[in-house]
């Protein structure tokens, strides 16, 4: 699980969080994201606006492995817009990687609010929330969840 960690995380800092590669969209009107190294491709295809969702999948030697989905909502669009918390997101996100992980209890405070991260599981199957927090209001909000899907 350690190396599927680390992929993943690679993955995902290259792609959202590293403004990565754009791929074709995989579905009408999606933007979609790869990365690839050596035996590992990865895609991460969203439908975006203020609120979004998306999908991320990892495959190993071209066959689906792991996966997750996501779906994000402004809940208090008079504290924060979706700017502002892509601009929070990001930088919280690039701080969890640099630390080697995509799960488990995370907070950053910035400029527009305090991203907040909790979840249970691990790479293999896991669920989770997170939150950006305004003035000690939750303005945004995200479910997660995913793991193994390899037959």
């Amino acid at each position: 699980m350690y190396n599927l960690n680390n992929v993943i995380v690679r993955a995902k800092a290259a792609c959202y969080v590293g403004g990565g590669a754009k791929g074709e969209p995989s579905r009408r009107g999606s933007q979609d994201l790869i990365w690839s190294d050596a035996e590992w491709e990865y895609r991460d295809s969203y439908f975006s606006g203020t609120n979004f969702i998306g999908q991320e999948v990892l495959w190993l030697r071209r066959t689906p492995y792991w996966a997750m989905n996501y779906y994000s909502f402004i809940i208090r669009p008079d504290l924060i817009d979706g700017e502002r918390a892509g601009s929070t997101i990001k930088a919280a996100l690039s701080r969890m990687y640099r630390a080697g992980r995509f799960l488990g209890g995370f907070e950053w405070a910035g400029e527009y609010g305090t991203y907040i991260d909790r979840s249970e599981g691990d790479a293999r199957h896991f669920h989770g929330r997170e939150v950006i927090m305004v003035g000690g209001e939750e303005a945004y909000a995200l479910h997660y969840c995913g793991g193994l899907i390899i037959p």
